[in-house]
């Protein structure tokens, strides 16, 4: 049996991020916790148990120490709107900067 504490300190920290998964994504239903399958084991949960109200416990292979709210939404779609095209630039003019005579070009 895993430390109460420990089990208190986690079930707070996923209500937290439970909470502020749906304050920010107000379309997407949670409906889970994932875990990696070693802090599944040293906390004591069973897959697939109910943790908090409709939230039930999956190992998910991330990294341990970490969990994940699961839900409903594709959080990928707003990562390709964000990305940006990235230009390398190549400078055509020289420009003298004061104080040592260098040249630099931009």
């Amino acid at each position: 049996m895993a430390d109460t504490s420990k089990v208190a300190k986690n079930l707070k920290a996923f209500q937290i991020a439970l909470n502020a998964h749906d304050r920010e994504n107000p379309t997407h239903t949670a409906w889970g916790i994932g875990l990696a399958h070693f802090d599944l084991e040293r906390l004591g949960f069973d897959e697939g148990e109910e943790i908090l109200p409709g939230i039930t416990i999956h190992a998910d292979g991330g990294v341990s120490g970490n969990f994940r709210v699961l839900c409903d939404g594709d959080h990928q779609e707003t990562v390709e709107e964000e990305e940006v095209e990235v230009v390398e630039a190549v400078g055509t003019q020289t420009v003298s900067v004061p104080g040592g005579g260098q040249t630099r070009e931009f």
